[in-house]
């Protein structure tokens, strides 16, 4: 796991197109092994940070979270 990718799925808030696009990105670069790709391999490079970030927005969208746990005082 990159270290750098954060947890996505969060009950207080959802995450942003920025978050899942930041995410998608530092996975790319971990698995390709470039930080920046060359000019031949850009367009596949940014072609896989869209197909990730589509995948990612549509497994967010799809979990269900767990119901929040009830006080103790309620």
């Amino acid at each position: 796991m990159c270290r750098s990718i954060k947890v996505l799925r969060r009950p207080e808030a959802a995450a942003t197109p920025d978050e899942i696009s930041a995410a998608a990105l530092q996975f790319v670069r971990k698995v390709s092994g470039y930080r920046a790709p060359s000019k031949s391999n850009q367009a596949a490079f940014d072609a896989a940070v869209a197909d990730i970030a589509k995948s990612t927005e549509k497994l967010l969208a799809q979990i269900r979270m767990p119901n929040p746990a009830k006080r103790a005082d309620e």
